[in-house]
């Protein structure tokens, strides 16, 4: 080892060093050597970032003196990133799909659950833990609705009584290839599937379930944005949408309300490259954003939903089952099975080209 890079190692350990005092309060792991650092954060952009920086980017680096760097890209184009070998990253923001396939390429690093100090990884739903990345936030695929077209009592419970569009009539929305993925899912509930056997999803069932509610569904929306521009505007009265824009769209006094039930739970997660080259400092950072005061703020900032147990009780009741007291996503949600579409999301793919133009 060369005489820089052995003085760069001894710097990056130093940082979390700090003694005793350290390991009790994390607050103290600053020093001048850590003032010096920064990591490189892959993100989506736009107000992601905005809010981020707000709620966790800055906050970090007062605290640690870390610096935190944005680096906005589409998941393409981190993909590519790697498999040309210039990944200049040391974390990764994004969905748990595409962290999947940078762990079978062998791209990342397992979470040392092991040495958190800002977070008991015990306070953590499991269903948010893997080895190799770990869920920072959720949101939901859920049942919305215009609620000048129906109420509580009157919207559809469930994605079957989704699907019976003589008992609930009125054009519906559901998700676009383009979206991400689309709704395959909630058609096999509509279909009858239990929710615990969803996965491995039946593909050919889930199309055929599609095509029985194709003729009411008006659009097959490609963005957030479109799929609560078409429920405000009452262009559908029923759609499959994102939780977090529901609610948004509700706050800014929207005409939109979601149905909890069957809810499909999305991770938003978190997971640190082999290349860092600050990995003292990253593992630090995964370790903070999952502390309570940094999940209250961000999920505060961005209509999500927590994975951190302890701030349970200082969640928007509109969040909370009240027969539960757990999020609706705990309480209510089917959990998206990443791993099954980071392995078929082609697959889809050319299925859903054939059956949108049939």
């Amino acid at each position: 080892m060369s005489q820089r890079k052995a003085l760069s190692v001894r710097r990056r350990r130093a940082v979390l060093a700090g003694g005793a005092a350290a390991l009790a309060l994390p607050q103290l792991w600053v020093g001048r050597a850590a003032a010096a650092e920064r990591l490189m954060v892959r993100t989506p952009g736009g107000s992601y970032d905005e809010k981020r920086q707000k709620t966790v980017y800055e906050p970090f680096q007062k605290e640690t003196g870390i610096e935190v760097v944005p680096v906005a890209s589409s998941a393409g184009k981190l993909v590519a990133m790697f498999k040309a070998g210039r990944p200049d990253l040391d974390i990764i923001e994004t969905g748990p799909d595409i962290l999947w396939l940078l762990q079978d390429a062998g791209a990342l690093v397992p979470i040392p659950y092991k040495d958190f100090k800002f977070t008991d990884p015990a306070d953590i739903e499991p269903s948010a833990k893997t080895e190799y990345h770990v869920g920072m936030s959720t949101y939901s695929d859920v049942l919305g609705y215009n609620t000048q077209a129906y109420n509580a009592q009157t919207v559809p419970k469930s994605w079957a009584e989704f699907w019976n569009a003589k008992a609930f009539p009125g054009a519906r929305g559901l998700a676009d290839m383009q979206s991400g993925v689309p709704n395959l899912e909630f058609a096999l509930l509509a279909d009858g599937v239990a929710p615990d056997k969803i996965y491995p999803i039946d593909i050919e069932r889930a199309f055929k379930s599609l095509s029985r509610i194709r003729p009411s569904v008006v659009k097959f929306w490609d963005s957030g944005a479109l799929s609560v521009q078409l429920l405000a505007d009452k262009e559908t009265v029923l759609s499959s949408i994102w939780s977090s824009r529901a609610q948004a769209a509700r706050d800014k006094g929207a005409p939109v309300a979601i149905q909890w039930n069957q809810n499909l739970v999305n991770l938003t997660s978190t997971s640190i490259t082999k290349s860092a080259r600050n990995l003292d400092a990253a593992r630090m950072f995964v370790d903070y954003t999952l502390s309570p005061a940094v999940q209250e703020r961000w999920l505060s900032a961005n209509n999500e939903f927590t994975i951190n147990r302890k701030t349970y009780k200082t969640m928007p009741r509109d969040l909370v089952d009240p027969q539960t007291g757990k999020p609706w996503t705990v309480s209510q949600g089917v959990m998206k099975d990443a791993r099954w579409w980071a392995d078929n999301r082609q697959k889809v793919g050319e299925r859903w080209s054939k059956w949108i133009l049939g």
